[in-house]
């Protein structure tokens, strides 16, 4: 896109005065800013910097909770439309286009009227007030555009259509004029009421023709004398042609109808037959397009594009779309007089009228407070294929610069962030590598946050960040001493080195408390138990040795138990507890380990034994710990000296 041709708005940081130094730190949807101590050379300190942190938001409007339901609701609106095939014919897929335009427009006209409500409520707040009017008049503005570029752009009404479809617009968004008809017509007196001819000028200035004789027979009945001038006005106002676009009449035919009837107005008024009263001598003008009259009411029509539609109504109601730019502009010339200034929603329809949905979007991008509008019209386009020939330099069509932007503006709320995955998933080319980048940035408050931000990135196999995030999560469960959790994360994130970490944090747990936290979880971990040899040995071996040992089964219990040291399954550091555990089958009365066994129990605890005195040797150890450790020792010799005795004897008189 082009580079801005306007100056950005300035905002005023409150308590940093007139040429001090700012500092500041780029976020993803806002900006940090705070004073420093800089100062250039040669000029003293002036004080002492500011002691606050500013944070600057560059899109408010996410945080409004009404608006956030415009964001929600046209996120689903939003993958609707990309689930519409490419390969069905254009024509068959414009009634569903037009359609998906009309949701996103009813979608912003509801949290308009939303707005309004509260608005209406908190009168008390001036500042809530302002803002909710603001919300107001920019949603306002927002489907005034949308609504016209549908017109133009998506529905592309033909000559005859186009001008029925304008009409509609202007009194979709000129809707005053049915508040002050409800005034005058439940009043005592309708046809007397001071607003009575304004309703009926502001019915004929909209083409509501109907409605204007509805109210004319009113006044016709309190005026006798000019019925029939009133009867006259009502019969040209029944005979006006509105073309039917379903019908048999061809353009060219009501073309001519029109100018028949055009005629007959313009003759009527030459021949002066209104001229006793002046308001129906000011409606025939307006029947017959005359210019200046209508410049008379610009109060009533309240814009040049209500004047537009109006003049073309009664001058040219074929006009094609591609003479439109050329009414548009003088409209709005002589509309706007010298004195005033071109807002920039009159640029913006104007640009429309144009056929410049480049300069539409560009003008909204700088206008507008947020990317939501020109990423969804801009992406409804481009399925239109309106957009083709238009892509930037850096990598990018204009439909995914612009999605991309409004996503990663949502992934800053800590609920909107879900919608932006799927904005992300239909940009194919920088989506992803967008998505992977903010996913990170996500806040992982809760576990239930957690397996959120996970499935996505598995359904998206985006296993950097799935290992990432289980290891942030593992790491967070370990702080708080909450091994179960620790363990499922980090096998969750098939990280060995974790798993054996938490795995040694078991057996330690284990040694302190003389039982197992998480046993449900130890004994179901399936395959998952080999993902580390220490995690095999936990989950596997050695519980393996519990249960047989809980089920009595105490020789296959003190065979496994020894395998575990003398194939240097088990780690070193835990051959203490190993051993241990071999002391209740030691003092069994029945035999449960052969001298051989015993014999092997015992090359394992003075092989122990040497490391510990070596440890001790060394000062490593506290003196408590030695003396626990050594006591240990001496047990266990002592139980391993008997059942070798035992051990002997029964085998010797087994072999006599």
């Amino acid at each position: 896109m082009e580079e801005v041709d306007v100056e950005p708005t300035v905002t005023n940081i409150p308590g940093i005065g007139h040429g001090k130094h700012m500092g500041f730190a780029w976020g993803p949807g806002d900006i940090l800013v705070y004073e420093t101590h800089f100062k250039p050379s040669g000029l003293t300190p002036s004080g002492p910097g500011g002691s606050f942190i500013h944070k600057v938001r560059k899109d408010e409007d996410i945080n409004s909770p009404i608006l956030r339901k415009l964001f929600n609701e046209s996120h689903h609106i939003f993958v609707g439309l990309q689930t519409i095939k490419d390969d069905l014919p254009s024509k068959s897929k414009r009634p569903q286009f037009v359609s998906i335009s009309r949701n996103y427009r009813s979608v912003i006209r509801a949290c308009m009227e939303e707005l309004q409500q509260v608005a209406a409520v908190s009168t008390r707040d001036t500042e809530m007030g302002t803002q909710y009017g603001n919300q107001v008049s920019i949603l306002l503005a927002i489907e005034l555009i949308w609504n016209l570029c549908e017109v133009l752009f998506i529905d592309a009404a033909p000559a005859g259509s186009l001008l029925l479809h304008l009409l509609d617009w202007v009194r979709l968004h000129k809707a005053d004029v049915d508040e002050k008809a409800k005034d005058v017509l439940q009043s005592d007196s309708p046809a007397e009421h001071h607003n009575y001819w304004d309703v009926v000028v502001s019915y004929v200035l909209q083409g509501r023709l109907e409605e204007a004789r509805q109210m004319l027979v009113k006044q016709a009945t309190l005026q006798p004398a000019s019925r029939n001038m009133y009867k006259l006005m009502d019969g040209l106002l029944s005979k006006m042609p509105f073309y039917n676009p379903g019908g048999t009449q061809t353009l060219t035919e009501f073309d001519v109808k029109w100018r028949n009837w055009h005629e007959e107005v313009d003759r009527y008024l030459k021949d002066n037959t209104f001229a006793s009263n002046r308001h129906l001598e000011l409606i025939c003008k307006i029947l017959v397009g005359d210019e200046d009259t209508l410049l008379e009411q610009k109060e009533l029509l309240g814009t040049w594009y209500h004047f537009l539609v109006t003049r073309l109504l009664y001058s040219h109601p074929t006009v094609k779309p591609t003479d439109l730019h050329y009414y548009a502009q003088s409209c709005l010339t002589m509309f706007l007089d010298s004195r005033s200034v071109q807002e920039p929603l009159d640029s913006i329809l104007l640009a429309a009228f144009e056929f410049d949905i480049y300069l539409v979007i560009k003008d909204c991008s700088i206008v507008l407070n947020n990317w939501w509008f020109v990423a969804h019209l801009t992406d409804l386009l481009d399925h239109c294929k309106l957009l083709q020939s238009h892509n930037l330099n850096f990598g990018s069509n204009m439909r995914e610069f612009l999605l991309l932007e409004y996503a990663s503006g949502l992934f800053t709320h800590h609920s909107l962030w879900q919608c932006a995955v799927d904005y992300f998933d239909h940009c194919p080319e920088l989506g992803r590598a967008c998505l992977e980048l903010q996913i990170e940035r996500v806040p992982l408050d809760t576990e239930r946050k957690a397996l959120k931000v996970l499935r996505i990135c598995e359904e998206r196999q985006m296993s950097e960040q799935v290992r990432s995030i289980c290891k942030i999560m593992a790491m967070r469960a370990l702080r708080n001493n909450r091994l179960g959790s620790a363990l499922s994360w980090s096998i969750r994130a098939k990280d060995a080195a974790f798993a054996t970490l938490i795995s040694e944090r078991f057996l330690q747990d284990y040694c302190a408390k003389g039982t197992f936290s998480d046993l449900d979880l130890i004994d179901n971990l399936g395959p998952a138990m080999l993902l580390s040899d220490r995690l095999t040995f936990l989950a596997g071996k050695y519980r393996e040795f519990h249960k047989l040992y809980g089920e009595k089964r105490f020789k296959e219990a003190a065979k496994l138990l020894l395998s575990l040291m003398t194939a240097k399954i088990a780690p070193r550091s835990f051959w203490m507890t190993l051993l241990t555990d071999a002391l209740p089958l030691l003092e069994q009365k029945e035999v449960i380990f052969s001298a051989d066994q015993t014999y092997e129990l015992m090359y394992c605890l003075e092989e122990l034994t040497s490391s510990i005195d070596t440890a001790a040797a060394g000062g490593e150890r506290p003196m408590q710990e030695e003396d626990v450790e050594q006591t240990k020792v001496e047990l266990l010799r002592l139980s391993l000296a008997r059942n070798l005795a035992m051990a002997i004897v029964k085998e010797g008189t087994v072999e006599t």
